[in-house]
């Protein structure tokens, strides 16, 4: 098996879209044609990118592994993939799909912090009047995206691109509570998983997130345990040991180095934790990812 390189590969949305939008429709045949340009494995293979990605899945499948699960996108179906999440394209099958994506910069800055919430995202299947509705937006956010001479291209193209994303947001918080309808328990459990997102590289104790929050370390406790089942230790345990993983399988450095890049000096007992919670020692998920 080839050497991977060091560091998990980023694609950079000014080196792929240019201005920070792209939209497209592809389909099978499509997929096969560009499979045969240079670059093209760059989706096939497992990668993060600089923007936020987002698939209407029209017609057939399309199966993309996300984080180290595998999820089969069928018709009338959308998903949401955010732009720290690891993720490749494993097959396209009989498929048409409309496929956009935008960089920070570009986003609502409402929407971004939504899809900060709702991250991660699973499939969700859309109802056929909001799939017709989806549908019709992405269409003629293609037809706006192919008008390049338009004096106000780019403030057209972004103020479409968010209507589609407003539309995708609005499905997704439709499985949600409303934030007015979240208990106590619920709101400081939200809190804190948008920290842990934030900091579980330097922040590894509870009461860390506690003193963040304003609350006691034991209440904090109560609350997202009360909401998950777990207490906070196992939330912060997870989030380091998916990292973890991601390095493990996605680049060649040494466990020790992955240890110290998550934050951990004592390299012994971050291996009995990755242990611990994997089930297997790290070298043993490596090698059984690689087999």
């Amino acid at each position: 098996m080839p050497k991977k390189s060091k560091p998990i590969p980023v694609n950079p949305m000014t080196a792929d879209f240019g201005r920070g939008i792209f939209v497209e429709k592809m389909t099978s045949e499509d997929f096969h044609i560009y499979e045969q340009f240079e670059g093209f494995d760059d989706i096939k293979q497992s990668h993060r990118d600089e923007y936020h990605l987002f698939f209407l899945q029209e017609k057939g499948t399309t199966t993309i592994e996300i984080d180290f699960q595998e999820y089969t996108l069928k018709p009338s179906s959308v998903i949401f993939i955010y732009q720290n999440q690891v993720h490749r394209t494993l097959s396209f099958k009989n498929a048409t799909a409309s496929i956009w994506a935008i960089s920070n910069e570009n986003l609502n800055p409402e929407y971004l912090k939504l899809l900060e919430e709702i991250a991660p995202a699973k499939p969700l299947i859309l109802k056929q009047e909001t799939y017709s509705i989806i549908s019709d937006a992405i269409s003629f956010c293609l037809k706006l995206a192919e008008r390049k001479n338009e004096k106000l291209y780019n403030s057209l193209l972004n103020g479409s691109c968010n209507t589609l994303i407003g539309l995708v947001l609005s499905q997704y918080l439709v499985q949600s509570k409303p934030i007015d309808k979240l208990s106590r328990h619920e709101i400081v459990t939200k809190a804190f998983k948008k920290l842990l997102e934030r900091n579980f590289v330097t922040a590894k104790r509870p009461v860390e997130y506690a003193r963040q929050l304003n609350i006691s370390s034991p209440y904090l406790n109560e609350c997202v345990k009360n909401t998950t089942g777990y207490p906070v230790s196992h939330h912060i345990q997870q989030r380091v040991i998916l990292e973890a993983k991601r390095l493990l399988y996605h680049s060649d450095i040494s466990v020790k180095e992955i240890a110290t890049e998550l934050g951990y000096d004592d390299y012994p007992y971050f291996s009995r934790l990755f242990t611990k919670v994997s089930g297997m020692s790290a070298l043993s998920f490596r090698n059984k990812n690689h087999d």
